[in-house]
């Protein structure tokens, strides 16, 4: 790390840039260069339009640093509110309960569930489609099984009807409105974590319609999705089987949609004398 204050250029450089935070951006590469020519190296990357967090290797989310290389999902703040609403079902699940974190990118929900779960044991699962976000979920989460395929393809047959816990952070920018996105987003993150198809629902309908095989009885699937959108996927819940509620976090500017699947029908009573 440098030793000496940060020029005071940087901040000027980088709000000429069009960076809002100047200041505080300025602090963070400071403290993450190793000397002033690796200084240099990272403020060029993010006056280029490099996301800060790619540039610097990691993200701040829900209180952890999580490891995000180029080309990876940069996890938002909004997203913490997936991993609130995910604990709240977890703190109503007996047992050792299962967790499948779909759509899984850094892995920072994964990391972030298994963090907040202390000492109590998860079994923790993430998928992702995209190997290059994949190594950087092995990482940051090393206790879940992290695999790599589209969706539920990758998991065992076995594990139909396992899970206590599903959550997906898919994408749901509607593919008119990828234009509309910011820089850093369109052109630093990879398409398959942004677009969402025409409505922005595409992977949500595939994800709600594979659910019921792999939730366990009682458990619950949980997707971020926009507020404009919060009602249509949650009709999508309605559709396949599953209870649907809509959660939101103004703050943040947070939505998740929470389903259940429906508890396991009680054994028939005999009623022999």
């Amino acid at each position: 790390m440098v030793a000496a204050p940060a020029p005071l250029d940087i901040p000027a450089r980088l709000r000429a840039a069009g960076c809002v935070f100047a200041e505080d951006e300025a602090a963070v590469l400071w403290a993450s260069a190793q000397d002033a020519e690796h200084l240099e190296s990272l403020l060029t990357r993010r006056l280029t339009g490099e996301p800060l967090e790619q540039v610097v290797g990691w993200a701040e989310f829900s209180g952890l640093r999580i490891r995000v290389g180029p080309g990876v999902f940069v996890p938002r703040r909004r997203t913490e509110w997936l991993v609130v609403q995910a604990l709240a079902g977890l703190r109503e699940t007996p047992g050792r309960p299962a967790v499948l974190d779909l759509c899984c990118g850094s892995g920072a929900v994964s990391a972030a569930l298994a963090a907040a779960s202390g000492s109590r044991p998860i079994e923790m699962v993430a998928v992702d489609c995209d190997p290059t976000a994949v190594a950087c979920a092995t990482h940051n989460a090393p206790t879940a099984t992290v695999l790599v395929g589209d969706l539920y393809a990758p998991l065992p047959v076995a594990w139909r009807g396992r899970f206590d816990i599903i959550t997906a952070n898919a994408p749901y920018v509607p593919t008119d409105e990828l234009v509309d996105l910011p820089s850093e987003a369109r052109l630093h993150e990879p398409p398959t974590a942004l677009d969402g198809g025409r409505d922005g629902l595409d992977v949500q309908r595939r994800i709600v319609a594979g659910a019921l095989e792999w939730l366990a009885p009682s458990g619950r699937l949980l997707i971020e999705t926009g507020r404009h959108q919060a009602d249509r996927t949650a009709g999508l819940f309605r559709a396949a089987g599953l209870t649907a509620t809509v959660s939101t976090d103004d703050e943040i500017a947070a939505t998740v949609v929470i389903g259940s699947r429906p508890p396991a029908p009680a054994p028939a009573r005999d009623h022999r004398p």
